[in-house]
């Protein structure tokens, strides 16, 4: 089952595998943090299954002038021990359709260079590298 972490208690289930993709987070801190992004337009989804969290998408819906409406994925994740079982296919399936649900002309995400595996997926899903990303460090 697909659904939004929208109590604190949610939220917090989806620390562990949110972790897995973005190891720098702290389980003290990350509810709140969800909640700041949340008053910002972010949204957290799970899945469920047996009732264990095995994928969670972070995203959000904003609109540029070259590319209309979007649903951009912040992050995509699935449990490392429940990977290959269709749940990061499903959860891609979910948002896609929310994105249609909402009027988006697009769908859009980031991934690292480094994620081999993940790319392998995406273009599975017929997804394309379409840009390139720059980044500036501001803090150090």
């Amino acid at each position: 089952m697909i659904r939004l972490a929208e109590t604190d208690p949610d939220i917090a289930l989806c620390f562990g595998v949110m972790h897995q993709l973005r190891p720098h987070l702290r389980a003290g801190d990350f509810v709140a943090q969800v909640r700041r992004m949340q008053a910002e337009g972010f949204r957290l989804a799970l899945l469920e299954d047996e009732g264990t969290v095995r994928a969670v998408a972070g995203y959000r819906y904003y609109e540029k002038l070259f590319s209309g409406r979007n649903l951009y994925v912040d992050d995509l994740v699935t449990d490392g021990a429940a990977r290959s079982r269709g749940h990061g296919r499903a959860l891609l399936g979910w948002l896609v359709e929310q994105a249609r649900t909402h009027g988006c002309d697009q769908l859009e995400l980031d991934s690292g260079v480094q994620r081999a595996e993940a790319h392998r997926f995406y273009f599975r899903e017929r997804m394309h590298v379409s840009a390139y990303h720059f980044v500036l460090p501001l803090r150090r």
